[in-house]
Formats: structure tokens, C-alpha cells, sequence
């Protein structure tokens, strides 16, 4: 058992799955990979959890999964090639990938879902309390959800997942909390969870995004947690459990995240990622905010 004081110093990152939805694109390039401006979408995740103190990172990986660890490794000859160039600022970006963080791997082998993912970790997290990251949402790094989620963790022991609300109609997308308020506005007591209900099943319209930071007891769910949605191993049925048994390594909190969201996972919102990232960038903004508004008022034209 953790203190609820203990400082978090790990984080876990799944990157096991298919990425069918990009599919052909994704046939030999794992989706983790896919540009977002000019930097892939699982760096922008590894950022975020150093700039919330986390510097032991932890990916779960899965066959076709080499580039991922060859983005964060170095690469002498490319280093080279662009020392002898005097090339200062491309050299500097390619060595920030890999100073970033302590990087380590390990294979969930067959793909049965996130919590078995989760479950993977559990030799390299051993008994202090983690946090887990999913590649699919990237959060604005204006917007520190993660470093809220692990004072509340701090404070109240536990558990604590990210929330956010969406249209009713979007629910069943997403895994659905049922939730008490708390004296924090932006802070909620979970007393159940399901996984991408129907909508009117639904327990309410907050919708589990992609953050968490659990107490290891999780593992000991996941170990019993038979398969559940779509015949995996859902970590939203293990912290069902523990919403519904705190001495079995409860309570569960979740953290409402009402700031700047980019969701990878799907082709649309990826594409409106990268829109709204290049328009924020100091280097391209002004020149492809001038672009993108001709190119609207040509398509608005009659």
C-alpha cells in the first residue's frame, strides 16, 4: 500500500494498438508516429509528462513498434550530418527527443485491450502510485490538467481520472462516470463507471479522457478483471471496482478538464489538431492563417 503523499515519478504510456482507423497509413507506421505539425504525436505526450515532473516513462509496445523507440534514441549519423551543415536549430530539435525523459519498453505481446496494457507495467511500477497517459488526446501544455490531477492524488489517495464534458450524444464514444460533487469546483467524487455506454444508459455526459494516475492496488484488480467491451481487458471495469470498494484501493476522484483538448485518435479532429496547433505556432501561424483564410473565403464563394 502507497501513501497518499508519496511523490509520483512514473508514468505509463500505452502505444500497443493497430491504429486501424488510419489505416492504410498506418500499415508499416505505427500511429504514435503520425506527424502533428512536425513532431509525432507521442511526443507531445512524453512532454507533458516531464513538464508535470514525471521523467521515468514507461511504453508499452507491441510488434511494428521500432520507430517509436528509435524516435526517442539517438541518431548519430543524422547528428552528424547536420553538425558538419551547421544546421544549430534542426540539430537541436532531434536531440531534444531523445534528452527528453528515461525512456524504457516493455511488449504487451497480444493486444488485449488497455487495462491488460496497464497490467504490463506493473513490474516496472511496482508499488508506487503512476500515472497513465494515452497518445490519442494531446492536451494543451497552457492547460496543466496532469499536474492538477496528481495534487489531487496527493491530497485525496487513490485514484484519479480525467474528465470532460460532452454532448450527450458523443457518450458513446467514450467511457461515462457517475459522479458526486465536492467542494473543489473542478473536482468530483466517481461512484461508478461504464464503458462507452449507450446514450440513454449513460450515468451522465462526463466522459473519461485519456489521464489517469492510479494506486498500484489497480493491478491487483486487473489481474481478476475478465474481458469485458469488445472481448478486452477494460481498466474501466478495474476502477469500477474500485470506485465501489474503497478499501480495495479506492476512493476515485475525478479531475473536470474544461481546457484546450486535441483529439489525434480520430481522422477529423486529427486533421483539426494539426489546423489549430500550425495557426498557435510563431514560425507558421501568420503566413498559414493568411493561407487558411483565402483558401475559406475561395471555398465560400458561390
Amino acid at each position: 500500500m502507497t501513501s497518499a503523499h508519496s511523490r509520483i515519478t512514473k508514468v505509463v504510456i500505452p502505444a500497443a494498438g493497430l491504429g486501424t482507423r488510419f489505416l492504410p497509413a498506418t500499415k508499416a507506421t505505427p500511429k504514435e508516429m503520425l506527424p502533428v505539425v512536425d513532431k509525432p504525436a507521442i511526443q507531445y505526450v512524453v512532454e507533458e509528462a516531464v513538464s508535470a515532473g514525471l521523467n521515468d516513462v514507461l511504453m508499452v509496445t507491441g510488434r511494428n513498434k521500432r520507430p517509436v523507440e528509435d524516435h526517442f534514441d539517438r541518431n548519430y549519423e543524422l547528428e552528424e550530418a547536420l553538425r558538419r551543415k551547421g544546421d544549430g536549430d534542426r540539430l537541436a530539435s532531434v536531440q531534444e527527443s531523445s534528452d527528453l525523459a528515461d525512456i524504457h519498453y516493455v511488449r504487451q505481446g497480444d493486444p488485449k485491450g488497455l487495462g491488460h496494457a496497464v497490467l504490463c507495467a506493473a513490474p516496472h511500477v511496482g508499488q508506487e502510485a503512476f500515472a497513465v497517459l494515452l497518445g490519442d488526446d494531446l492536451i494543451d501544455p497552457r492547460d496543466p490538467l496532469l499536474a492538477r490531477m496528481i495534487e489531487v492524488q496527493a491530497r485525496e489517495g487513490g485514484s484519479v481520472v480525467a474528465l470532460m464534458e460532452v454532448p450527450p450524444e458523443q457518450i458513446h464514444l467514450y467511457g461515462s462516470a457517475a459522479v458526486e460533487t465536492t467542494e473543489d469546483d473542478d473536482v468530483v467524487r466517481i461512484t461508478g463507471l461504464v464503458e462507452k455506454p449507450n446514450p440513454a444508459d449513460a450515468p451522465s455526459n462526463y466522459a473519461i479522457i485519456g489521464r489517469y494516475v492510479l494506486d498500484p492496488r489497480i493491478f491487483d484488480i486487473l489481474r481478476k478483471t475478465e474481458p469485458g467491451r469488445g472481448g478486452e481487458i477494460q481498466l474501466t471495469d478495474a476502477l469500477q471496482h474500485l470506485a465501489e470498494d474503497e478499501n480495495a484501493g479506492g476512493p476515485v476522484h475525478g479531475v473536470v478538464f474544461r481546457g484546450r483538448r486535441y483529439d489525434t485518435g480520430d481522422r477529423g479532429d486529427y486533421l483539426r489538431a494539426i489546423v489549430r496547433l500550425a495557426c498557435e505556432r510563431e514560425d507558421l501561424g501568420p503566413d498559414f492563417r493568411a493561407w487558411l483564410r483565402s483558401y475559406v473565403d475561395e471555398e465560400m464563394q458561390p
